[in-house]
């Protein structure tokens, strides 16, 4: 079993920059293709970037295209985050991170197809 800690969510205006961190009970996540995830209030869940096992294959939602980056961290193996660029309000949402082993395809688990694990969300609100 592992545990998918996320954080880094947090009140911000317009226009502004968070980082979000998904921290892994796991010492590596070289094995896994990880992805982001967001819910908005009233809305379903939808895969937002998700990078696929080796980094073969990247998926961005169009929404965020030019504005967010998932990346993995190459120290700290068992940490990925998803940079987000001049936020909207309609980013507003809880932000989860997930992960599928050994999964090529990007966005196959951007469709929360095979999806292992899933952490608990962070919340980010982008707001006047």
């Amino acid at each position: 079993q592992v545990q998918l800690v996320e954080s880094g969510g947090h009140l911000v205006q317009p226009g502004s920059s968070l980082r979000l961190s998904c921290a892994a009970s796991e010492s590596t996540l070289d094995d896994y293709a990880i992805g982001w995830f967001r819910q908005a209030p009233g809305k379903e869940r939808e895969g937002v970037s998700c990078l696929s096992h080796s980094d073969t294959t990247v998926y961005y939602a169009d929404s965020v295209k030019g504005r967010f980056t998932i990346a993995r961290d190459k120290v700290n193996k068992n940490t990925v985050y998803l940079q987000m660029n001049s936020l909207k309000p309609e980013d507003t949402a809880v932000y989860y991170c997930a992960i599928a082993l050994s999964l090529t395809h990007a966005q196959r688990l951007c469709q929360a197809r095979g999806v292992d694990y899933w952490g608990k969300g962070t919340p980010v609100t982008v707001s006047e």
